[in-house]
């Protein structure tokens, strides 16, 4: 099978880079598959698992925070807030934040930033799902 080049960047470090026969993430319209040879693309992503398929069953998973996906020939670069890989993820520490997340939205205060602790939930969501 062809592959393409797949990198995985924050403002901080290059969290991924290598060579996938595919590559899952999340757009803000749904799921998005590329492949090798794949049209053009650029999209916004959303806070969701992001999983690079390398070979055979082989595949990378992290957890990727917004940011934007750019699929040009055989590469793909995903620009994002934040990303994680399974052993930078500290479980605990994401426990907490969804517990204290859910713990704001469920108590509804009226100053409360209902977007902030939605994304703080998602964010931990994703970050436990990638770390199982």
């Amino acid at each position: 099978m062809s592959k393409m080049t797949v990198e995985v960047v924050t403002p901080e470090r290059v969290v991924y880079s290598g060579q996938a026969e595919m590559v899952i993430a999340r757009g803000v319209v749904g799921d998005l598959g590329i492949l090798p040879n794949h049209m053009p693309l650029v999209s916004p992503l959303k806070t969701a698992p992001v999983r690079i398929k390398t070979e055979g069953d082989k595949e990378v998973k992290m957890a990727v925070s917004g940011g934007f996906m750019e699929v040009r020939g055989d590469k793909v670069t995903i620009l994002a807030e934040s990303a994680e890989l399974p052993g930078d993820i500290d479980v605990e520490r994401a426990k907490a934040a969804k517990s204290r997340a859910e713990k704001r939205l469920a108590e509804k205060y009226p100053e409360l930033d209902f977007q902030r602790a939605e994304r703080a939930l998602q964010r931990a969501i994703t970050r436990l799902d990638v770390a199982k």
